[in-house]
């Protein structure tokens, strides 16, 4: 018997040889930096922030007519008002700005022609109607992208729209193929008998790159140690990852694991697995090198097993295979008979089934497809979805990642994004109540909230109290965050308190009802015995403290209550009111859930809490302590 002659030295589970070879695998990752309109399909390194609001000036949502709304007023079918071309209103053109005195569009659908130059209109409009106001989609320094993720085609749309030009993006790696034997040929004018083409490493080369790496094929090599030893010496040196194709069998002139064995270490020869077995995993130099089978099914599959997973730990990325799934809606969509309507929506995996969150529906908010996790279709014909319906979702990102990831609903916080960027994560602004009602409806793991009760002057646990009665509930404790007026920088109109809101020269921008800001709002002018409606603004609501810091930083209102970080970002002034608790809600069973005490691991991290403090306006008191509430 030929004493050169391989035999197996194992014949290992897959799975226990993937985790034992990658265990040796010391890959170090690393990123280069980019054109932002090269990056498609790249993973980012880093989270990517916005450098531009998107728009980036109040435009016409629509074709019509520009006007002052105050002038307007009293309009109606019964009383029209006349208007004059260039002294009550201009012609505008959807995307067009917005120009002072002017503060609303009127459809020209709703304008009537009475003659050149006069328009007659039959009803009022309200202050910023039918505008898109400075950062309704992106507002600057608001984080577009976390990092480990690929860039789509819809996220280079919102990179670019955020004013990004450079991203950090994972290193692909260089993937060395060395197909080997000397029946091998290249072209089909060589095949004779005898001889069989190289198949193999081409599909080899269109997978590395179509996976994120960057092909390198040699040409085949003959069936001779002395050669196969020097040739794999010289790709190894000149590559990330080297992939030996054939030669790992058992017969006498498969040289490829005597070679690596001799130059190297090998870890693994022969995995349980067919086809696929005489696979080779090896270390040369400390990286790795593969042996593949010669069939084309064998070579393939363990290709699929063992290459493109260590292709994704290089380049960050997880294996993602898109699906339809079946989701319960978590509120009412109500939608236009005319049309087949395409739904952004968030998935979570909350209590064995799936929960669609809709997303913002704007036809020019391009962030709603960002972060979306499916599409789902609202047929024509159709009225809209109720409440808790079924609804078949087409998914934009991996099955596994959505079952993985933790749903957070309630009151935004810049923290949020921290967190998402860090674990798998993913929130939706709906204000505190929201987020409670939600938990209450079991479609959310978490509920973001930060409610003041008006009876107790307590932050959260007694209005737990009232709305889970009978079940056992648990709080975690997140941060103490400042509120207070977010103002221009110098405090050019002297604010100073919640008195001056009521001022005839002051314009106010307020956070949607049922947020945990208006109710600090709302709690403060009670006991100030002071009229809302004598606020200017009072009724024009934002759904994150990012947008209202924006509507002051653009001069859009002189002032609003919001948290000290977001009048940082937009380097903006801010006068302090008090410090608040913005805590996380949970059944009390969840405790048991890995993910949640994964979440827990990361916000009492050091990490976190120095990105926290980077951000200004927090305290950091007994973060991720657990308080039981109920039975």
């Amino acid at each position: 018997m030929n004493k050169e002659r391989n035999i197996y030295i194992s014949n290992v589970d897959v799975y226990k040889a993937k985790k034992e070879y990658f265990n040796k695998l010391d890959i170090k990752n690393t990123y280069e930096e980019i054109d932002v309109l090269n990056s498609l399909n790249r993973i980012t390194y880093t989270p990517v922030f916005a450098k531009n609001s998107s728009p980036h000036y109040n435009a016409a949502a629509m074709d019509g007519i520009l006007v002052k709304a105050e002038n307007t007023y009293g309009a109606s079918e019964s009383n029209p008002l006349v208007l004059v071309k260039g002294e009550d209103f201009l012609y505008i053109n959807t995307g067009n700005p917005i120009v002072k005195p002017f503060n609303a569009v009127i459809m020209i659908e709703d304008v009537i022609e009475i003659e050149s130059g006069k328009v007659k209109i039959t009803k009022a409009t309200y202050p910023w109607q039918h505008v898109r106001l400075i950062g309704e989609d992106i507002v600057k320094k608001e984080m577009i992208v976390p990092s480990n993720h690929k860039i789509r085609a819809i996220d280079l749309g919102a990179l670019i729209a955020g004013g990004v030009e450079k991203v950090k993006v994972y290193k692909r790696p260089r993937v060395g193929i060395l197909p080997t034997g000397s029946e091998i040929v290249e072209n089909t004018k060589d095949l004779k008998k005898g001889k069989i083409i190289d198949s193999n490493t081409r599909v080899f080369k269109a997978l590395i790159n179509e996976y994120g790496g960057k092909a390198n094929r040699y040409s085949p090599i003959d069936d001779k140690k002395d050669k196969l030893t020097s040739k794999i010496k010289k790709a190894v040196d000149e590559n990330d990852i080297l992939i030996i194709n054939a030669g790992s069998s058992a017969g006498s002139k498969d040289f490829t694991v005597q070679v690596i064995r001799n130059l190297g270490e090998v870890f693994i020869h022969g995995v349980a697995m067919k086809p696929g077995k005489p696979t080779i995993l090896g270390i040369i130099k400390g990286k790795p090198v593969i042996g593949l089978p010669g069939y084309p099914v064998s070579s393939y599959l363990s290709f699929e097993t063992f290459v493109k997973p260590i292709i994704n730990k290089y380049i960050g990325k997880m294996d993602d295979k898109n699906k339809k799934v079946t989701a319960n809606i978590s509120r009412r969509v109500s939608s236009s008979l005319k049309h087949k309507e395409l739904l952004r929506v968030n998935l979570g995996y909350v209590n064995n089934k799936f929960i669609a969150t809709p997303l913002t529906r704007g036809a020019g908010v391009t962030m709603s497809l960002v972060k979306a996790d499916g599409i789902a279709t609202i047929a024509k014909n159709s009225e809209g979805i109720e409440a808790k319906e079924e609804i078949k979702v087409n998914l934009l990102k991996p099955i596994e990642d959505i079952k993985e990831t933790l749903v957070s609903i309630g009151s935004h916080d810049l923290i949020l994004d921290i967190i998402s960027d860090m674990i798998k994560f993913t929130s939706g602004h709906v204000g505190s109540m929201g987020g409670i009602m939600a938990m209450k409806r079991k479609e959310s793991h978490i509920a973001s909230i930060h409610l003041l009760d008006p009876d107790t002057g307590k932050y959260n646990i007694p209005l737990v109290k009232k709305y889970f009665k009978g079940e056992k509930m648990a709080l975690i404790r997140g941060v103490k965050r400042l509120q207070g007026f977010i103002v221009k920088r110098n405090n050019p109109k002297n604010i100073n308190g919640f008195n001056d809101l009521t001022r005839n020269d002051i314009t106010f921008i307020n956070r949607q009802r049922g947020s945990g800001t208006r109710v600090l709002l709302d709690y403060n002018l009670r006991n100030l015995k002071i009229n809302p409606e004598k606020i200017k603004g009072y009724k024009r609501e934002m759904s994150t403290h990012m947008s209202v810091a924006m509507a002051v930083k653009t001069n859009m209102v002189d002032t609003a209550l919001g948290i000290k970080s977001a009048a940082n970002a937009m380097d903006l002034d801010f006068i302090s009111v008090d410090y608040e608790n913005y805590d996380f809600l949970i059944p009390y069973e969840s405790l048991k859930d890995e993910r949640i005490k994964n979440f827990i691991k990361t916000i009492k991290s050091k990490e976190f809490k120095e990105r926290i403090n980077s951000l200004g306006g927090y305290k950091i008191e007994n973060i991720g302590e657990v308080i039981r509430i109920g039975d």
